[in-house]
């Protein structure tokens, strides 16, 4: 089969990408943008802005091996477990400490309210609705998470220093910022 023969004209700044990539690679130009070209096919999806943050903050939470991806079911299972058993105020001190440990290792990374609730909005924890710039409703998949979600939010906003009152629905929460 013949190749199909185009002509592309790039600004400088591309070309010296291309030239760059190809001596990097050992390949010719031609093979680096027939790549290109399928590795855009298959990821457009990054093209929306949402999607392409939403992914890397699963690779962030995913790729150095400190978060894990756990069914729901199971997820409810456990919170079921550390709602009922006899140590049950012990694991609710334990939480705080472990959202206090967070703050301190994303202090870098989430720097406002609303970057937290996306960031755990992306890990499923809860769906937030954006009722304006001060107030989110977090929408639970059930009740079982809700005491959990609530503490850790407590704790991680009065780290950033940041006031806010959380209210509970039945599936719900609903954080009021008031800085």
């Amino acid at each position: 089969m013949n190749p199909t023969r185009i002509t592309v004209a790039f600004d400088s700044s591309t070309a010296n990408l291309l030239e760059i990539i190809s001596k990097e690679e050992g390949l010719s130009q031609s093979e680096i943008m027939r790549r290109a070209l399928r590795f855009y096919s298959e990821n457009r999806v990054l093209e929306d802005a949402t999607t392409r943050k939403k992914i890397y903050t699963y690779m962030d939470l995913l790729l150095n091996g400190e978060h894990i991806i756990l069914d729901v079911d199971h997820w409810l299972l456990f919170l079921k477990l550390a709602e009922s058993c006899p140590s049950a105020d012990k694991f609710w001190k334990e939480h705080r400490d472990v959202a206090k440990s967070h703050r301190e290792q994303l202090k870098s990374k989430v720097l406002t309210s609303e970057e937290l609730l996306s960031r755990l909005e992306a890990c499923n924890f809860f769906r937030v609705t954006k009722n304006s710039d001060e107030d989110f409703t977090l929408i639970l998949g059930s009740e079982l998470p809700k005491t959990f979600v609530r503490i850790f939010l407590e704790e991680y906003f009065a780290g950033m220093g940041v006031k806010a009152e959380i209210k509970e629905n039945l599936a719900k929460l609903r954080v009021t910022v008031t800085r």
